[in-house]
């Protein structure tokens, strides 16, 4: 029989078999708001990035939308950018479900249900990716970064915030002691912490920052830099 076991905000999980599905949706805000440092300011600060990218012609995508949080956030950030298109795609129904209700109050907003790797994208000036990537298996990953490449027009960018390995093993047992320290200040306790680090086994495959880099290049990006950095969390400005 399968073993479930929490992992915080009534979520439950089993070993290697983390999923979005189900009823995880109904408090996943709240569970990665309390897993991810920096969360709401990573937000505000892609909101702020926007405004380098955006116009009244523009259309914005974000994969693995979740609940619709943050493309709702970019689109009225840039309200009075009439004209503007903001899509959000995410391949889990009922995070699909979720997104549609908090976005309803914004019609430039759609939510799509689909996955970016299949997804036949138009031509975008803002493409964000938070905390997105680190799910899509490695395998796939390269063919997506080319897709999201091709996909903007020159100029725009690709905002991307993931979790990243360290580059040695010494930085790496530091990174994770400080993390695990963060969600106990947090207020997990120990068994949903190592609950949630098992389910993730072979789920979340996070890369370096030199990882990342090398994804960029090969796609064909050569204006990358890092905007937030957080013990193992770290956002980047990719520029076409």
């Amino acid at each position: 029989m399968t073993k479930f076991a929490k992992v915080g905000q009534n979520i439950e999980a089993q070993n290697a078999g983390w999923t979005f599905d189900g009823k995880v949706a109904d408090t996943f805000v709240d569970h990665v708001r309390q897993s991810v440092p920096l969360y709401e300011a990573g937000h505000d600060l892609v909101c702020q990035l926007s405004d380098y990218f955006v116009d009244k012609t523009s259309t914005v995508y974000e994969i693995g939308t979740s609940t619709g949080e943050l493309i709702r956030k970019v689109a009225r950030h840039n309200a009075h950018r009439d004209g503007a298109r903001f899509v959000g795609i995410d391949p889990v129904a009922p995070m699909v479900e979720k997104a549609r209700q908090h976005c309803a109050d914004t019609p430039s907003v759609t939510i799509i249900e689909d996955d970016a790797r299949h997804f036949d994208f138009e031509p975008a000036d803002l493409i964000i990716s938070y905390y997105t990537i680190q799910f899509i298996p490695p395998r796939d990953r390269q063919q997506l970064f080319d897709k999201l490449y091709n996909a903007l027009n020159w100029g725009g960018a690709l905002i991307m915030f993931e979790k990243v390995r360290a580059p040695d093993a010494r930085f790496q047992d530091m990174a994770v002691g400080m993390y695990n320290e963060f969600k106990l200040s947090q207020g997990f306790n120990c068994e949903e912490i190592v609950t949630k680090t098992r389910s993730l086994k072979g789920v979340l495959e996070p890369f370096s920052t030199q990882g990342n880099l090398d994804l960029f290049a090969r796609a064909g990006f050569k204006d990358v830099t890092t905007v937030m950095k957080y013990i193992c969390f770290e956002g980047f400005v990719a520029i076409k």
